[in-house]
């Protein structure tokens, strides 16, 4: 089947972002014997103009559509990021018939409610590679496509997957270095950094976090050997500058040393930079960490205070944190820290604590929001529900924040105050 994937993502949040899960699914699609054209949207021609072309010419039988953000997670200046993404949507419907299927990150979050609101067809939550292959099979024979895993249809109700739907990396491969993960020229090059996956799922359970919807919460590690042989080949093929998108890379400890060395044995030269989850960072990982190429870290420790790291399920300190921050420091690895304020437990006293831990931490960077975005099937969900900030029938896809009630006025104030004395700091 001719097969149109399109990146519906035009946002630059933080820096120009490639569509790393499309492209795994576009190699997983071709493999499976279909021809695929691929459209990034991220560019500064027009939606109409980039659509037509492919619509008209290519004439697809089964359109993809990934959406990789609902919204930009910043209450201070919300954006709802859908409309652009439906525009695509829409036209696509007016040029042809087939089939129109939403996939990634921002679907996956909320299957039903994007896929009403998009007006697609059918979505994909989670892993894309095997399902979606699988549904081209059944589209082509006619069948019936129930029982796929992570499928909705618009006009059934769906259910979430299990954690049996969420399949070892392994079994899927590896995208290759070609045009589906470049920018437009008029990007600089020092502003794009090749996104890079070794492992999926993260068990920590955050009381925020939407990752479990994304990947699950098993996690899940592909062969170092086929990790390792893959950057080399983006090397061959000119990239030199990767951000490593696992959720916890130092977990587990044993793998992200491995993955270090073999990196050093082989002799890449690269720069990369990766999450850290600030717990188990030992001396000995921050060096391999800096002798393989990596210049940054984004640790995220989200809160200087004890109670409110308990309220948020974390599983370290604040000085763990900090220990782990001077490691990194004293071997020249920058460090970009994250606070998110005003949740549940936060007070005026947890708010000062926090930002004065910021403060004597003294990232390279800062990143701070005043109130956390409320994501479906989490701590945090059933917490506003409790308290009645949200209503029953909410579907949370329109952005909703947990801020606590005695901080609204208070804590943005307090936030743009200490924004303006550290030139570090953004607060979004």
């Amino acid at each position: 089947m001719k097969v149109l994937l399109i990146s519906a993502n035009t946002e630059q949040i933080n820096v120009p972002v490639m569509p790393l899960g499309l492209a795994c699914v576009k190699q997983a699609v071709e493999q499976a014997g279909h021809r695929v054209l691929v459209l990034n949207l991220m560019s500064p021609t027009d939606t109409q103009t980039r659509l037509d072309p492919a619509l008209l010419e290519f004439q697809p039988e089964v359109i993809g559509v990934s959406v990789r953000n609902i919204d930009d997670q910043s209450m201070r200046q919300a954006r709802f990021l859908l409309p652009a993404v439906k525009e695509v949507v829409d036209i696509c419907r007016k040029a042809t018939a087939a089939p129109i299927v939403l996939g990634g990150a921002g679907y996956s979050i909320f299957p039903q409610a994007a896929l009403f609101y998009l007006g697609a067809d059918i979505g994909i939550q989670g892993e894309g590679e095997g399902a979606l292959v699988e549904l081209l099979t059944r589209l082509e024979k006619k069948q019936n496509l129930e029982k796929i895993p992570g499928l909705f249809l618009r006009d059934q109700p769906g259910q979430v997957p299990d954690a049996s739907n969420w399949k070892k990396p392994a079994q899927y491969p590896l995208p290759i270095p070609d045009s589906t993960l470049t920018v437009h020229p008029d990007f600089k090059p020092e502003s794009v950094w090749l996104p890079f996956q070794t492992r999926r799922g993260c068990p920590m359970g955050c009381s925020y976090c939407s990752t479990a919807a994304i990947e699950g919460r098993r996690l899940r590690k592909r062969p170092l050997d086929a990790v390792i042989s893959a950057l080399q080949r983006y090397v061959a093929a000119g990239f030199d500058q990767f951000f490593i998108t696992d959720n916890t890379f130092n977990f587990p400890l044993s793998y992200a040393k491995a993955f270090c060395r073999e990196i050093i044995r082989r002799g890449l030269k690269i720069k990369w930079q990766a999450i850290l989850y600030p717990l188990g960072v030992d001396a000995e990982l921050v060096d391999l960490l800096a002798r393989s190429g990596c210049v940054q870290v984004s640790l995220g420790f989200e809160s200087g205070a004890a109670v409110i790291l308990k309220q948020m399920n974390k599983r370290f300190s604040p000085r763990t944190v900090m220990k782990i921050s001077e490691l990194l420091k004293a071997r020249g690895i920058r460090r970009m820290g994250f606070l998110l304020l005003g949740g549940p437990g936060e007070t005026r006293e947890t708010v000062m604590e926090s930002l004065a831990f910021a403060e004597k931490l003294a990232p390279e960077m800062l990143r701070f929001t005043v109130g956390i975005r409320i994501y479906p099937h989490t701590a945090l969900e059933r917490t506003a529900r409790s308290e009645n900030l949200i209503l029953p029938e909410d579907d949370l896809l329109l952005p909703r924040f947990f801020l606590q009630k005695e901080l609204s006025e208070w804590l943005p104030e307090k936030a743009l105050e200490w924004a303006n004395i550290h030139p570090d700091w953004i607060f979004s």
